[in-house]
């Protein structure tokens, strides 16, 4: 009974952590160009965010980690007065450096590969749905 209850204390702790990173009002105009060309913006600087990638040995989910930081880079570039943040690299130990611009109301249309065709005018996004979920 006590070996139980030394191994479900921790667990129930670990499982009630909540990171609470939060976007602000002032994030929700700032958009994200994943792949987007930004060569007509101003560009207002860099912006590094830093998360906790793991608690002790136990790595977090990398998924959550990645949201995490964008909403941090959105909320920074929010106080920068940019309205678009573009990833620099790929999240390295909880740290990934964001670029912060000005585009204004330009749209920024996502970069896709020769050949393809290029995404619809009217912002014609589909979701398909996923079996099992």
């Amino acid at each position: 009974m006590r070996k139980t209850v030394l191994l479900l204390v921790p667990t129930l702790l670990l499982g009630a952590c909540t990171w609470g990173i939060n976007p602000t009002p002032a994030s929700q105009n700032v958009r994200t160009a994943w792949n987007g060309d930004v060569s007509g913006c101003h560009d207002l600087g860099k912006i590094t965010v830093s998360v906790m990638d793991h608690v002790g040995p136990v790595d977090r989910n990398d998924i959550k980690v990645r949201d995490e930081l964008q909403v941090m880079a959105r909320n920074e570039a929010a106080t920068m007065h940019a309205d678009t943040i573009k990833p620099l690299a790929e999240p390295s130990d909880g740290s990934q450096p964001w670029g912060a611009y000005q585009c204004g109301s330009r749209v920024i249309q996502p970069a896709t590969a020769p050949g393809q065709p290029q995404p619809s005018a009217s912002g014609g996004t589909q979701t398909f749905p996923v079996k099992g979920n």
